[in-house]
């Protein structure tokens, strides 16, 4: 039988293992501070079980983690770690530090389906969800390579789904991973420095505001249906209409005020006109949002470029006049091929996506 890793589960999932075992559920709590807080996944060190607890979680359980290929560290200090998985996939994690912020950003999928044209993640096809634990997984390889600053500060204080996949694709792997990074047993970070960012899975969106606590960030980068189809192929299952609607629903009722972290990647002569940008305030009136403009960031293969420094600052200024909150993302990492959407990872393609590209490529030559 396929012993049960223990990495990825949350509290409510813990406690039912330690329950169906026959111990008490408090086991559960034990556990988690020492896989979580403590780094620990040797059973023999967790010293307040009794021996024939942990002999039992020897034989029962595993604590596997994601296997570290590769190290690049930026002139930045922008960290990315080449992260390998069984069956032969590889995924990448980045952390950004910037002051006293350390942001990390993990991967939900290797690879990804949704064939967005800006984003090099896309182009290498779809295999598989993470499981919770390799999610988590990004997260305890970070703490234990990062470890704590001089003062003894942890090193990440926030982090983004917005790695590899999308994460609402990979829904509930997903949220047992968030409730750990949430949960003052495993990591406590707060819901306002955990960030979910999604292409515009309406369904899921709805589901997300009731099963966990999380900012929330929608990948738009066009203002018009048209133009959107075509840098983003889901729009078509569910517009900009109704994508926007659902971002509302998710801060209606909040105890605690929300806005919706708007992400627009700036693509010369795309989407970074001065009618774009009018289109953009008018599709997002009367919704809380913090607006991230994002400079592109290439990759091999693509034919799209970077809008100039003077134009993005009009498009900034623009929505700053119109009363939106917008700053410009800082590009980090770029020279170890870590910034915002260069992600690639090593990705066994089983939707035959790079395959059908590279014909489509021979055939135009």
């Amino acid at each position: 039988m396929a012993r049960t890793n223990l990495l990825g589960l949350d509290l409510t999932q813990m406690e039912a293992f330690f329950t169906e075992i026959g111990e008490k559920p408090f086991r559960a709590r034990q556990v988690m501070k020492w896989i979580h807080q403590y780094r620990v996944v040797d059973f023999d060190e967790m010293t307040n079980l009794s021996k024939s607890l942990r002999q039992t979680l020897a034989d029962k359980t595993t604590l596997e983690l994601p296997e570290v290929l590769q190290e690049h560290i930026s002139t930045d200090g922008t960290r990315k770690w080449v992260m390998r998985l069984s069956g032969g996939n590889a995924i990448e994690t980045v952390y950004i530090p910037e002051g006293e912020r350390g942001t990390l950003c993990v991967s939900s999928q290797v690879g990804c389906a949704l064939a967005c044209t800006f984003c090099s993640t896309a182009q290498q096809g779809f295999n598989r969800n993470l499981t919770a634990s390799e999610i988590i997984g990004q997260l305890w390889l970070a703490n234990e390579y990062l470890g704590k600053d001089p003062k003894g500060k942890r090193m990440v204080t926030n982090v983004v789904m917005m790695g590899m996949g999308e994460p609402l694709a990979n829904y509930n792997n997903v949220v047992s991973a968030m409730n750990l990074m949430l949960d003052d047993l495993a990591y406590g970070i707060s819901w306002r420095r955990v960030t979910l960012s999604t292409s515009g899975m309406v369904p899921m969106i709805d589901k997300l505001k009731q099963d966990c606590h999380v900012s929330l960030a929608i990948s738009l980068h066009a203002a018009n249906d048209a133009l959107r189809d075509e840098i983003i192929p889901l729009n078509k299952k569910y517009p900009i209409a109704e994508l926007l609607a659902a971002c509302k629903r998710y801060v209606e009722g909040a105890q605690q005020k929300r806005h919706i972290t708007v992400e627009y990647v700036l693509l010369a002569g795309i989407n970074d006109s001065e009618q774009d940008a009018r289109d953009l305030m008018r599709v997002l009136k009367g919704l809380p949002t913090k607006i991230n403009l994002i400079p592109f960031n290439p990759f091999p293969g693509t034919d799209y470029r970077c809008s100039a420094k003077p134009v993005i600052k009009r498009f900034k200024e623009q929505l700053l006049d119109g009363g939106f909150v917008a700053t410009v993302r800082k590009t980090r990492g770029d020279d170890i091929v870590a910034a915002c959407g260069q992600l690639a990872g090593e990705v066994q393609d089983k939707t035959k996506r790079t395959q059908r590209l590279n014909t489509q490529e021979a055939a135009a030559v």
